[in-house]
């Protein structure tokens, strides 16, 4: 982050909690504009990490920075999960093929509303008819609520990470897709090819109907080409807009001409190929492309244009470089200068065109670097929303009731949807079809995470998880258990104040801390200003025994107040 501190950079916006009264632009937004980046940062240490493969020491510093970037926030279970096996076996353990999940399910059955299609409730919708516009709106709901769900519930896998990756990478804004079957046929494009061929999921999301309808694929016809999907498709799916030689605007206007006629269905939510609206002429491409021609066809063989197009645009290495490089910063830094390029990106580019477009041996190769572990490479970007919700919810093991059905959990998943929005990330609405700035915008990238607004609104949504929590109108609080995590800690166990605050550092932490400051911890909550670590030692060992109101109470505010602590810390929003 520049020259900056990054305590520096955080605590100014924490210290400005109190005035915050309503949300603020990051253009209006003075702290911001003082200390976010105005240029890529100059005069930092920069790893010297290869794409050899790691063969360092494999503690649980190693463990939880795998596990923080390829998942949503760790839990003790992952870490203890991970620290008894190699790196090799952690990184394939990740990236094993996991079973699609149950589909989302009716949760909006009440004792006045029906589904006007025959689901019940707790049933899946998704091959119901449409409905009408009230149920289709409750489904859309219930698809980003079930989204939720399936990172809450993840495996040891990076699956969820992905399908988030490639969401912000093939963007779509629900109220602009508006039908859920579309919404849910789209997420499931990105969790089949999650880890799988990237030219395979260019060409399905090509004709997907959700993607014919955000950007206008459907209107495109001869009569009337529109050039939306094809500038996009070059722009942001594939080629990038940003590096030269690069293609030019003609080569826009012959792959919107490719691609007129595609059109879909409410009936099955498919797309079929119109061949009355297609441009049947000859398209000429620009020496970016070698001058090639993709000749017109008439009939239906029209629609294997679209197909040549695809294969033309995959001849380019810029393809690859360019989705290599959005997965290395999402996965490891955001600013890829000339040693990065030249050590990291390009080999790793050069891999993914010889394996044919996978995308799993790039991902395999990254997370088994010496580049990937190297010290610099850790605690370097900010956590973004969605890492922050469902992580706290992960890390600190909350629990729903067993006996709830979707109606009830639905609720909570979809409060936490409207918190990840708060901070700036709901699922399913990206601001448009660039994504959410803080992946791509230069120079300061995550830093978009953090400003006078969402600070703020992180710590309260920690207060509110460590306080009274949230029902969501499910009649029962859903909140942080501080004595659940505590109890985890091996011997020497919680009474051990010291060992305990260690414990919580590594989970909660993007970033170690000193000893200074974890005694001042220690000493302020947990032994209430006392010098002596029987203080503490003596009140969670007499809990344990004797775990009455006044007992519990004791060790529960002082938990709390450790923890309120812990997460307003800078660091706790590092990764």
């Amino acid at each position: 982050m520049g020259k900056v501190n990054r305590r520096e950079f955080f605590e100014e916006f924490i210290a400005n909690k109190a005035q915050q009264t309503g949300t603020t632009s990051l253009a209006e937004d003075p702290i911001y504009n003082k200390y976010a980046n105005k240029e890529r940062p100059r005069g930092l240490a920069k790893t010297t990490g290869t794409l050899s493969k790691y063969t360092g020491q494999w503690t649980e510093n190693e463990v939880t920075h795998l596990l923080r970037r390829t998942m949503f926030g760790v839990t003790y279970e992952d870490v203890v999960a991970f620290k008894g096996k190699t790196m090799e076996q952690c990184v394939d353990e990740l990236l094993s093929t996991q079973a699609k999940p149950y589909p989302p399910l009716n949760n909006y059955q009440t004792s006045t509303y029906t589904d006007p299609t025959g689901v019940l409730l707790d049933q899946p919708w998704v091959n119901a008819p449409y409905g009408d516009s009230t149920v289709n709106s409750k489904r859309r709901l219930s698809m980003t609520s079930w989204w939720i769900e399936q990172m809450l519930n993840q495996k040891r896998n990076i699956t969820e990470k992905m399908v988030f990756f490639w969401h912000n990478h093939f963007a779509t804004e629900y109220i602009v897709v508006a039908y859920a079957h579309m919404m849910y046929n789209h997420h499931n494009i990105l969790r089949d090819n999650a880890m799988g061929n990237f030219k395979k999921m260019v060409r399905d999301i090509t004709t997907d109907p959700a993607m014919l309808r955000y950007l206008n694929g459907y209107l495109n016809t001869k009569t009337a080409p529109d050039e939306n999907y094809a500038r996009e498709l070059f722009e942001l799916f594939t080629l990038g807009k940003n590096y030269k030689p690069i293609y030019t605007e003609d080569d826009i206007k012959a792959a919107a001409k490719i691609l007129t006629g595609w059109r879909y269905r409410t009936s099955d939510w498919s797309s079929y190929f119109s061949s009355g609206l297609h441009e049947t002429s000859n398209k000429k491409f620009s020496s970016f492309f070698g001058g090639v021609t993709i000749n017109g066809r008439t009939g239906t063989d029209g629609a294997k244009e679209t197909d040549d197009l695809i294969d033309l645009i995959f001849t380019k290495q810029e393809v690859a470089k360019f989705i290599v490089r959005k997965l290395y910063r999402y996965f490891v830094y955001y600013d890829v200068d000339f040693n990065t390029e030249l050590n990291i990106i390009i080999p790793l580019a050069q891999q993914f065109m010889n394996s044919n477009w996978e995308i799993k041996p790039v991902l395999e190769t990254l997370l088994k670097s010496d580049h990937f572990y190297d010290m610099l490479s850790q605690d370097c970007f900010i956590r973004t929303p969605v890492d922050y919700v469902i992580g706290t919810f992960r890390t600190f093991d909350i629990q729903l009731p067993v006996s709830w059905n979707s109606d009830n959990r639905y609720k909570i998943y979809n409060y936490l949807r409207y918190y990840m929005g708060l901070l700036g990330c709901e699922p399913n609405l990206p601001p448009n079809v660039a994504g959410w700035p803080a992946f791509y915008q230069e120079p300061d990238f995550y830093e978009k995470w953090i400003n006078s607004t969402t600070m703020p609104r992180r710590m309260e949504f920690m207060d509110l998880m460590l306080g009274s929590g949230f029902s969501a109108g499910t009649g029962t609080a859903i909140k942080i258990d501080p004595m659940h995590l505590a109890k985890k800690l091996p011997s020497p166990g919680a009474g051990d104040p010291n060992a305990l605050i260690d414990f919580y550092v590594d989970l909660l932490l993007g970033i170690g801390i000193s000893k200074t400051l974890k005694d001042q911890l220690k000493i302020s909550n947990l032994l209430q200003g006392q010098s002596q670590d029987y203080y503490w030692t003596t009140a969670w060992g007499t809990y344990l025994g004797q775990p009455n109101t006044t007992n519990t109470n004791l060790v529960k505010s002082r938990l709390v107040s450790l923890l309120t602590e812990l997460t307003h810390l800078a660091e706790h929003n590092l990764c």
